[in-house]
């Protein structure tokens, strides 16, 4: 399964959000990209991929893309020379971390870039269930972030772009509260470099994702789970790519860009889409009361084209029933795009605040001790009313 097509088809669309704004932009988004040098971050996952690959379709001077993912890298090369093919500019991978010094040494030998992207992130709410995991995602998601953009300040970097998440408007988990005290950052260091990120929905079939998730129970002949209250927004990969790039070559600074809703960008349950996802494949679902019961019904049924599925209520920390692009108080563009909005922001932060969060975070890595609840009191300080409940439960608990 991957075409745009039945991506569409189950998430409940019928057409692509951004092809005007592409097609009107065509020429514009073609002359700049061919003269221009890129850095993509993060490169290797859905997102990047599908950014590297709106990149590279345009011909690019320079297209250079890090990623910790060896594997990934690998499959991203593979997918571009056998479906797009060869570019005349330097196009090279890096199976780089990007905290380490390794990192730097490349990013010393070279650096030269107009356009750096960042797309790496650590992005499920699961990551906040022990405190090591979620430092890592504090390290990824903001210092990485700081770290990338001093260093394109440092090398003449024309424009920075990273990737936000739907989750930091009103955040009430801790990925989605490490995207909003990111952007926080972002308002300082959008005095030295100019900035644009995006919010944008949930990625249908990336990596990792619960979508994703349905592709592989079917592979390993496993029940299927979802939950039966949370809503969500989706885009599909290639709109994804196509935003991130929209936002870097016309976000002016400080902008935010996400998707305008429309009649057929509607808040859709899993459990909706897993049921078209089975129907897609030739299955109807049968709704077992437990996941024990799943389990044992799996061989019985499949011959009969039946598949067992547990849909229950969430109850696990930091999920949101519904997702949300942008917060009352925030001041909106609906007019510059036609299927694309814009949060403008002024480089309003509180330099005081900020520079305690930092040195509280290196203070705990200093001296490798810190509890989860210190983390989440230190969010609670950073983010006015920051939504986060503690139930106790995380989704690795749960099938």
């Amino acid at each position: 399964m991957n075409s745009s097509h039945t991506y569409l088809d189950l998430i409940g669309r019928s057409r692509k959000l951004f092809d005007d704004d592409i097609n009107k932009n065509t020429e514009y988004l073609n002359e700049i990209v061919s003269n221009a040098r890129f850095l993509v971050l993060g490169g290797a996952g859905t997102i990047g991929q599908a950014v590297v690959k709106e990149i590279f379709i345009r011909n690019p001077k320079k297209l250079h893309v890090v990623d910790i993912s060896e594997n990934n890298l690998v499959e991203l090369i593979r997918d571009i020379r056998s479906s797009i093919g060869y570019i005349d500019g330097d196009f090279r991978t890096y199976v780089l971390d990007i905290a380490s010094d390794e990192y730097d040494a490349f990013i010393k030998s070279d650096g030269k870039y107009d356009y750096v992207l960042n797309l790496s992130a650590l992005k499920h709410v699961r990551s906040e269930k022990d405190p090591f995991t979620l430092m890592r995602m504090i390290q990824v998601n903001i210092l990485n972030t700081i770290k990338t953009i001093d260093q394109s300040i440092e090398s003449g970097v024309k424009k920075y772009f990273c990737v936000s998440t739907d989750k930091a408007a009103n955040p009430v988990n801790m990925m989605g509260g490490s995207k909003r005290i990111m952007e926080m950052f972002l308002m300082k260091k959008s005095e030295k470099i100019t900035i644009s990120t995006a919010r944008f929905a949930n990625v249908a079939f990336s990596d990792g994702s619960l979508l994703h998730g349905f592709d592989q129970r079917l592979k390993k002949l496993q029940p299927i789970a979802a939950p039966s209250d949370v809503k969500r927004y989706f885009v599909i990969p290639k709109e994804s790519g196509e935003l991130c790039l929209m936002s870097t070559i016309f976000g002016k600074n400080r902008d935010i860009y996400f998707p305008k809703l429309d009649h057929e960008l509607n808040l859709i349950t899993f459990e909706n889409i897993a049921v078209k996802f089975l129907k897609n494949r030739g299955f109807e679902p049968y709704i077992c009361s437990s996941e024990s019961e799943a389990r044992k019904k799996i061989n019985e049924l499949v011959p009969q084209k039946i598949w067992p599925c547990v849909f229950t209520a969430s109850n696990t920390t930091g999920e949101k029933s519904f997702e949300e692009f942008y917060t009352k108080d925030e001041i909106l563009d609906l007019k510059r795009h036609q299927n694309i909005g814009i949060v403008k922001n002024k480089a309003i932060y509180d330099n005081e605040q900020l520079n305690l969060f930092l040195s509280k975070i290196l203070d705990f890595k200093s001296s490798k001790n810190w509890s989860k609840e210190q983390l989440v009191d230190l969010f609670h300080q950073m983010i006015p009313n920051f939504g986060h409940v503690e139930t106790h439960k995380y989704l690795d608990s749960k099938m």
